[in-house]
C-alpha cells in the first residue's frame, strides 16, 4: 500500500492539475489526508461507492498520462543520474581539475537539492 500512495503522491506532483477539482480534493482527502471512503463520503454527501468511483477514475486518468508522456520516469531517471555524476565527481582525485571539480560537484548537488522543494 505504501508504494501505492507514494506512485499516487509522484502522480498528482505532475498530472494533479489535469485532473477536475472534485477529483483533486478526493485524492488529497484519501492520500494526502489519509480520510476513508466513509468519510469522504460523509462530507461529500454521497455513498462510499460514488467517493470509490472518482478514487478510480481520477487513478486511471493519471496512470494514462504516465503511460504516454512519462514525466515521473524520467524524473527520477534524471535524479538517478546527477547522484551518480556527484558521486563520480568525488572520486576523482586529479589535484589540477580539484578546484573546477568542487564547483561542478557544489553546482550537481544544488538541482539536487532544488528538486525536493
Amino acid at each position: 500500500m505504501l508504494e501505492k500512495v507514494e506512485r499516487m503522491a509522484w502522480l498528482m506532483d505532475f498530472y494533479g492539475p489535469l485532473l477536475t477539482e472534485r477529483q483533486k480534493r478526493i485524492m488529497q482527502l484519501y492520500y494526502d489526508n489519509d480520510w476513508s471512503l466513509g468519510e469522504i463520503a460523509e462530507n461529500y454527501e454521497v455513498s462510499r461507492q460514488a467517493i470509490y468511483d472518482v478514487l478510480r477514475r481520477a487513478e486511471k486518468a493519471l496512470e494514462q498520462y504516465e503511460s504516454r508522456l512519462g514525466l515521473v520516469e524520467k524524473f527520477k531517471l534524471n535524479r538517478r543520474r546527477l547522484n551518480m555524476a556527484c558521486e563520480l565527481l568525488k572520486e576523482i582525485k586529479n589535484e589540477r581539475n580539484e578546484d573546477r571539480l568542487e564547483q561542478i560537484r557544489d553546482i550537481l548537488e544544488q538541482v539536487l537539492e532544488n528538486e525536493g522543494s
